[in-house]
């Protein structure tokens, strides 16, 4: 007690810093779904080709997480705060010219770009959030506030893209990045500190690039055997993969001071934490995927439409973050996490029962369960990540925290995404060509009478399954949090952060 009484807590200048830094979150997390708003007139615009639209779509999100934690290891070689401002001139600029786009080639490397920009952004972000707030419960209180702006850009991000396309042009969903960047690129210098690793040779490219291609194979092979199933070019992917994970791995035993310190995984604490946010991410990108396409194929919403409805779980997911902090006290970090996942396991429970019934109020309730379940989750395993390592070591942390959300996820969509195609194309036995069909053109607008509710009916059977095999494993998140928490006295561990 005497140790956290030394520390000192945040006031008003450490505050407002933390509102600056919720800025370019909030934009993260945007960015990751509003151009799928904008593919149709982009399309019709730049004439792609259908390989070059789907680069178009997936670069961002591809780059974004193999570039995560080499990122935040560069922050803490050459500085968080210096990082995030170059990350924010670079996110403006590619955001510019992927407004002003002239051909489908352009706007690929843009998107690349921006990609890479915001792998510089989300965990410089989180990295000084453990400079501004060093005592553990102020620390808390951010990551809730840190963790529910990535929340609101996903709730308001469909709304804005959906209105900007209503009244201006395609480019006009990048150009409200170049506000907020501005923004944070005149306050940043005056209200953040600079912090790094004085200690720390240069960054070791080579090691970087290892790390990059590593992750950059993993996460290409397995949304590659979400779309396609298992290929050729899925398996090379996936062992480039992990030939390159293994040379990174030797290299740092090699270096007398390693990229990437893997002595981190060592702390029980620290790799129960990665563990169970990946499980958490599973369940939660591939609901959320799921609760899309059921409100837009399965119900017939628009797009607007459906950003509209899902908007009340960004409510609900915001009002979890934010409240975790306050609860932690009373029920353990660990307890809290457990409580969560099953909460959220009655919100996929009740959304398999709106999925089978077609109750459009009920799915949304469920949505607005399951989020304000997970969101302590999150907020709890993002703090203790964090607060398990070495200010030293805060921004490989935050790579390393971010990386983790976006393989979670990515496994969640390929796993739970071919567990629908299963089921949706056995629950349309009857109908073989309908089965064999592109489900948006067999739920799409061309479509009507018996085949319509047919196929509508096949995806609320697979949206049932899926849901409730995220209730079982959301259990199992719970039954897992608590099993770790007292084995080999990590309860003390997990509850004192």
């Amino acid at each position: 007690m005497d140790k956290l009484g030394d520390l000192p807590r945040a006031g008003r200048r450490e505050w407002l810093a933390m509102a600056i830094l919720a800025l370019p979150c909030l934009l993260y997390s945007m960015d990751l779904t509003v151009l799928n708003l904008a593919v149709p007139e982009l399309a019709a615009d730049l004439d792609p080709s259908p390989a070059q639209l789907l680069w178009m779509v997936d670069i961002y999100g591809f780059i974004l997480a193999a570039a995560l934690i080499p990122m935040g290891v560069f922050g803490d070689r050459i500085g968080r705060r210096r990082l995030l401002l170059w990350g924010a001139f670079a996110f403006g600029a590619a955001s510019l010219i992927a407004a002003f786009s002239s051909s489908a080639p352009m706007m690929i490397a843009a998107r690349a770009l921006m990609g890479l920009a915001a792998a510089a952004l989300a965990p410089s972000t989180l990295s000084m959030v453990s400079n501004l707030f060093p005592h553990p419960e102020d620390r808390s209180k951010a990551i809730g506030v840190w963790i529910a702006s990535f929340s609101a850009g996903g709730a308001i991000g469909p709304l804005i893209g959906g209105l900007l396309l209503e009244y201006f042009w395609w480019g006009s969903v990048f150009l409200i990045n170049l506000p907020v960047m501005a923004l944070l690129l005149v306050c940043g210098p005056r209200l953040l500190p600079e912090a790094r690793d004085i200690s720390a040779p240069r960054p070791d490219m080579a090691s970087a690039f290892g790390l990059l291609v590593a992750v950059l194979g993993l996460v290409y092979a397995i949304k590659k055997v979400a779309t396609d199933g298992w290929s050729g070019e899925a398996g090379i992917a996936l062992t480039l993969s992990i030939v390159a994970a293994v040379l990174f791995c030797r290299r740092q035993q090699r270096l007398a001071v390693p990229f990437l310190d893997l002595k981190m995984f060592a702390s029980p604490r620290f790799s129960a934490a990665l563990t169970i946010n990946i499980l958490g991410f599973f369940v939660a990108f591939g609901m959320f995927l799921l609760v899309a396409l059921y409100l837009q194929f399965g119900i017939g919403l628009t797009q607007l439409q459906a950003g509209l409805a899902a908007a009340p779980s960004g409510i609900a997911f915001i009002v979890g973050a934010l409240a975790a902090p306050a609860i932690a006290p009373r029920l353990g970090t660990a307890g809290l996490m457990a409580v969560g996942f099953l909460v959220a396991a009655g919100g996929f429970a009740l959304a398999g029962a709106a999925a089978s019934s077609g109750d459009l109020a009920l799915m949304i309730g469920a949505y607005c369960m399951f989020s304000l379940g997970l969101a302590p989750v999150f907020t709890m395993t993002t703090d203790v990540i964090v607060g398990s390592v070495p200010s030293s070591h805060a921004g490989a942390a935050a790579g390393l925290s971010e990386a983790s959300t976006e393989l979670g996820g990515a496994f969640g969509i390929a796993v739970l995404g071919s567990l629908l195609t299963l089921v949706y194309r056995l629950a349309l036995v009857d109908y073989p060509l309908l089965a064999d069909m592109p489900m948006s053109a067999a739920l799409g607008p061309d479509s009507s009478g018996a085949q319509l509710e047919a196929a509508r009916h096949a995806l609320g059977q697979a949206i049932e399954m899926a849901a409730y095999l995220c209730s079982a494993i959301a259990i199992c998140g719970a039954a897992l949090t608590l099993i770790i928490r007292n084995r080999d006295g990590l309860q003390t561990e997990m509850q004192g952060t």
